[in-house]
């Protein structure tokens, strides 16, 4: 039952994180120039316009079933037009980004309340702080974690729209490539090269917490 209900919450936090995500994409699209997420009804925080049954739950109830040290997921892409971006060097870089560095605002600004709440936590009983920083702690987790696999330079992840944004036009042989195989080359990365993710996301929770996550 213990482990159903931890299971139930980290997927909880997870479609919390993704829909946070993507909004950012939208929204960093929108204050761009292009309304397609908004005219799409994606610019709101109500989960089930986003949620993607496979990278929202199926794979991540898979990744806690088989024990994986990293959790990792994604919401449905927010559709946006980067024609309709004022800058169009930089724009779909710049909306690419917005996602991850979403979730690294979110995990700092929950470790940074692990880190501190303690010491700032008087009169308040010690079963609370405890249950707040491990809710805090799961939350800046996994959004590093979300942060660091969606900057993986592989389509469809927001890396590949960086690099793709920043690399130079003799070199758009690459891009064609990973356009081509970014579903297969995607699927190897997750079963066979995401938990390489895991001492970077272990490093700057530690950093960012000061302590080190509870598992």
């Amino acid at each position: 039952m213990e482990n159903a209900i931890g299971a139930i919450f980290y997927i909880a936090v997870l479609v919390f994180s993704v829909v946070i995500h993507e909004v950012s994409h939208g929204y960093t699209a929108r204050r761009l120039g292009d309304r397609t997420a908004e005219d799409a009804g994606r610019l709101t925080l109500n989960p089930i316009p986003h949620l993607d049954p496979f990278g929202s739950i199926l794979l991540p109830a898979f990744l806690l079933l088989i024990g994986s040290p990293i959790l990792i997921g994604w919401a449905k892409p927010v559709p946006y037009n980067p024609y309709n971006l004022r800058n169009q060097k930089w724009g779909p870089a710049l909306v690419g980004a917005a996602g991850p560095l979403a979730n690294i605002s979110l995990a700092v600004i929950f470790g940074l309340l692990v880190r501190f709440l303690p010491s700032l936590s008087v009169g308040l009983s010690g079963i609370f702080i405890l249950n707040f920083i491990t809710i805090a702690s799961t939350i800046a987790l996994l959004n590093l974690a979300l942060a660091f696999f969606n900057l993986v330079p592989i389509p469809p992840l927001d890396g590949s729209k960086v690099l793709f944004g920043i690399l130079p036009y003799q070199w758009r042989g690459v891009q064609y490539f990973l356009e081509q195989y970014g579903t297969f080359l995607l699927l190897i990365f997750i079963f066979f090269f995401a938990r390489l993710l895991f001492p970077i996301v272990l490093f700057f929770f530690r950093l960012i917490t000061g302590t080190s996550p509870f598992f």
